[in-house]
């Protein structure tokens, strides 16, 4: 049987409050290496996450070598994001950034059970860019869109990931869309930015 190579799947863009909310894992096939897909509330099958926020805090929590845990903050939320050995690029610059600093991350969505079954979301992330407060408010307006559209799409019936968060969730999509629409007002109020101020600004998603 012949190996394919793996594509690079889309980092998806979602607010901290809809991540953590999230908890529900899946593959779409029976291989061992199969990508894991964390599934979103809103109907989305996320594998890469892209984010922006303010790195609020830093901490190295590991005991036997370096392990950086980030607390980083978007209008809804708060993001944790781990870096260790096997993330070197990313502990390195978690190990160098001076809180608070605006910074964009991709990384894979990691769920765990804590003693009491709860299910935390954290992201290990394969890059952390810093970034500026034209780059966070661009993601904020795209990651707003992008939420109100998959809102929009979840009663659609062939809206497969939106089946799957009916049936995985007891959680109502609207109340990300007004989390989503309070974010962009928040914008709005504390933009003082020209209309330009943002262009040609960095996508590290590629996308």
């Amino acid at each position: 049987m012949s190996q394919s190579t793996p594509t690079r799947e889309v980092a998806r863009r979602v607010f901290a409050s809809e991540f953590n909310d999230a908890g529900y894992t899946f593959k779409e096939s029976d291989d061992e290496r199969a990508p894991v897909y964390l599934l979103v509330p809103t109907g989305e099958s996320a594998n890469r996450v892209f984010f922006v926020g303010t790195l609020t805090e830093k901490e190295d929590v590991g005991e036997d070598s370096e392990y950086w845990r980030g607390r980083i903050v978007d209008p809804t939320g708060t993001f944790f994001v781990y870096a260790g050995q096997y993330q070197p690029e990313a502990a390195s610059k978690l190990r160098d950034l001076d809180p608070p600093a605006y910074v964009a991350v991709v990384g894979k969505p990691r769920t765990y059970e804590t003693d009491d079954g709860t299910v935390r979301v954290s992201v290990r992330p394969e890059s952390i860019t810093t970034v500026d407060a034209a780059v966070r408010d661009r993601w904020v307006a795209e990651t707003a869109q992008r939420t109100v559209e998959r809102v929009a799409a979840f009663d659609d019936d062939g809206n497969e990931y939106a089946r799957m968060a009916r049936e995985e969730y007891d959680l109502d999509p609207q109340t990300y869309k007004t989390a989503a629409l309070s974010a962009l007002e928040d914008l709005d109020e504390t933009d003082e930015l020209g209309d330009d101020a943002d262009a040609g600004t960095p996508d590290p998603t590629g996308l």
